[in-house]
């Protein structure tokens, strides 16, 4: 299935597992769907040691965010500097994501942040905390920071009485 072509597109380079990722995230998030795929020919193989046939990428969309993900090898991880954001209304919305992008090898970090079995970083938030942090009540501002610093999945009901005081 050929999807919408974009201006900008994010790749995800993985060392062996982009269709597997690719189908897991389509997986998780709703109105999600799986691309093109391409894959490697016999051209290059002494540079890039991927298998002929194997695959090179898998286009794929997130609630009508476009990716493509690479099998490039070993050579590059992810890290912390890039994460996907994933702003949600209700604390049931927050547990769903936490819940299955930490599954089957994913590991917590702080303040709704989480690396997911692959390792890519992504944090998980109410949608309304830029409105708080960037609003013009900076009590309010520092009570919330204060609350949600100590957290590692975010908890509206609690981040909501420190917004209340």
């Amino acid at each position: 299935m050929a999807l919408s072509k974009p201006k900008l597109t994010t790749c995800l380079w993985f060392e062996n597992q982009a269709e597997e990722a690719a189908r897991f995230y389509c997986s998780v998030f709703k109105d999600s769907k799986i691309g093109r795929t391409a894959y490697y020919p016999d051209a290059g193989q002494d540079i890039h040691g991927k298998p002929k046939n194997s695959v090179l990428t898998v286009e794929f969309e997130l609630a009508g965010m476009p990716f493509t993900a690479l099998n490039g090898g070993p050579m590059f991880k992810f890290n912390e500097a890039i994460s996907l954001q994933v702003p949600c209304k209700t604390q049931e919305e927050i547990d769903y994501y936490w819940s299955a992008l930490t599954a089957d090898g994913g590991a917590e970090s702080q303040c709704g942040w989480l690396k997911d079995k692959y390792g890519l970083s992504w944090q998980v938030f109410p949608d309304f905390m830029g409105d708080i942090l960037a609003g013009s009540d900076r009590a309010v501002a520092a009570r919330v920071m204060n609350a949600f610093m100590k957290m590692k999945k975010f908890d509206i009901a609690t981040i909501e009485k420190a917004r209340r005081g």
